[in-house]
């Protein structure tokens, strides 16, 4: 049978494990600082290189793997790699600085669930990984306007023949709500900025944004985005 304090006090919500790859020490120990006295993290473990970070991660398997991307031999991209293709359940936040856009791209292709510029403040890297932790992908605005670049998004789709052009099947049409949201994380909102904004629950975001994947026959943000800019579905 339980007690009052069991029925007053529900169990405390398990901390989200998190590991981190960094190396540089005097980054790291910035890094680990502004990380502490959340409990809503905990950090299992710590490595100065990308070889280290792997066998830690192997062993320990934490919930989310914080990568430095400019890591020397092995890189963050490598870890990325292995991770997803060994323990996909891991998400991975990658910290990058603007002149590695083409190694974050790599980094999208390998399977890295989102992006955080260094120096971002404490309150943000928290809340980018518990995005990352609940499905969520997080890309800073800045960033995502640097990265769409790099898939000419702003050279409109070639015209098709008047006489061949299709209308859009009903089924891959995005409704209003979609293209709102669509719309808010061209902009780098979060799954819980977008829930606040639309007065919605995260888990009714994260669905839409499954839906809006599906109609546009995309995998990602940067690709969402970046197939709506295409057709012309939001603007930057």
């Amino acid at each position: 049978m339980e007690t009052p304090d069991a029925l007053t006090n529900p169990s405390p919500v398990t901390p989200i494990r998190v590991f981190v790859v960094e190396d540089q020490t005097k980054i790291l120990k910035n890094q680990l600082k502004l990380l502490e006295g959340h409990p809503e993290l905990t950090i299992i473990g710590t490595a100065l290189s990308g070889e280290t970070g792997l066998e830690e991660v192997r062993r320990l398997k934490p919930d989310v793997l914080l990568l430095d991307l400019g890591l020397p031999r092995m890189s963050g991209i490598d870890v990325t790699r292995v991770v997803k293709a060994e323990l996909p359940s891991i998400e991975i936040l990658i910290f990058t600085i603007f002149d590695e856009e083409d190694k974050v791209l790599e980094a999208v292709k390998a399977g890295a669930s989102g992006y955080l510029l260094k120096g971002t403040p404490a309150d943000k890297m928290v809340e980018a990984i518990k995005e990352v932790h609940a499905g969520g992908t997080v890309i800073q605005p800045n960033l995502a306007r640097r990265l769409l670049k790099h898939f000419r998004v702003g050279e409109p789709p070639a015209p098709a023949p008047a006489n061949t052009q299709q209308p859009e099947p009903e089924g891959k049409k995005l409704s209003t709500r979609e293209t709102e949201i669509l719309q808010l994380i061209a902009k780098g909102v979060s799954n819980s900025e977008a829930a606040t904004m639309l007065t919605l629950s995260k888990a009714t975001i994260r669905t839409h944004l499954e839906h809006i994947y599906r109609k546009l026959e995309v995998t990602n943000r940067v690709e969402a985005v970046t197939e709506g800019l295409r057709k012309g579905l939001i603007q930057m």
